[in-house]
């Protein structure tokens, strides 16, 4: 498997991508899209995902979001947001020449694949929402503290153990904090359940049952019309991430 990242200059920003096994059909070619201060190669290829999906035929297109891993970096909360998100992925599919795919995304990769769900519905065959439930509303909040966290040159002042998680996190993944700040910070544009409520694609939406982060799958998933909900037994966010079960249900769903 190449490890080569490749370049796009795409909607004001220069989006680093992985295209796994180019000549496989567009209809079996799935999109995937990281969480919030990780990158395409630690969320997916180093979980073991991208692997998983091509022995199961799959092309694989897997992309650093901006303000992540080789991708352009950003320091305003303007420059972010599910829609900019999410238009960053179509210019991507549209440069790549794929006009539907499916799509996997994992906490904030699962808001901005319900975003693009919603409003690009003709582009998406089938979409899993990973590590997010309930709580893709923004429901968990404290983003702001979050930011702070980032900001700070010492993270042993952070108090809060949530921005204390992040704050690691985004340590261990050598990202730009102050680019993953500017990201965090509430958008105009937001998820709500009206817009869920309208998504028509068949979804599986895949949780940790001891997941904080995500919130309950099974609310979220009565919210939309074509969803599943799959609680995945005593995982957090991060162990659920590359969790073998996590795997064999999401290729179960798209092999239906």
């Amino acid at each position: 498997m190449s490890d080569t990242q490749q370049f796009a200059d795409l909607n004001n920003a220069r989006i680093a991508f992985f295209d796994l096994r180019p000549e496989v059909p567009t209809k079996k070619t799935i999109l995937l899209i990281h969480g919030f201060a990780s990158t395409a190669r630690v969320n997916w290829m180093m979980t073991g995902w991208a692997k998983v999906l091509m022995d199961d035929g799959y092309r694989v297109v897997a992309l650093d979001n901006r303000g992540h891993g080789e991708s352009s970096k950003f320091y305003s909360p303007d420059d972010y947001g599910p829609d900019i998100f999410v238009a960053d992925a179509l210019q991507l599919l549209d440069y790549l020449g794929l006009k539907q795919v499916d799509v996997l995304g994992y906490s904030m990769g699962a808001r901005i694949t319900a975003w693009l769900a919603w409003q690009n519905p003709e582009r998406v065959r089938r979409a899993v929402f990973g590590g997010m439930g309930e709580h893709i509303f923004g429901g968990r909040g404290g983003y702001e503290t979050i930011a702070e966290g980032l900001e700070v040159d010492d993270p042993s002042t952070i108090t809060d153990r949530g921005a204390a998680s992040f704050r690691k996190f985004a340590d261990m993944t050598k990202s730009d904090r102050l680019a993953l700040a500017a990201c965090i910070r509430p958008s105009q544009h937001k998820i709500t359940p009206e817009i869920v409520a309208a998504i028509h694609t068949p979804v599986l939406v895949a949780v940790g049952t001891d997941d904080d982060v995500g919130g309950s799958a099974e609310k979220l998933a009565a919210m939309i019309p074509n969803a599943e909900a799959f609680a995945m037994p005593g995982l957090d966010h991060m162990k659920a991430t590359g969790a073998p079960v996590f795997k064999a249900r999401v290729l179960e769903f798209l092999r239906k």
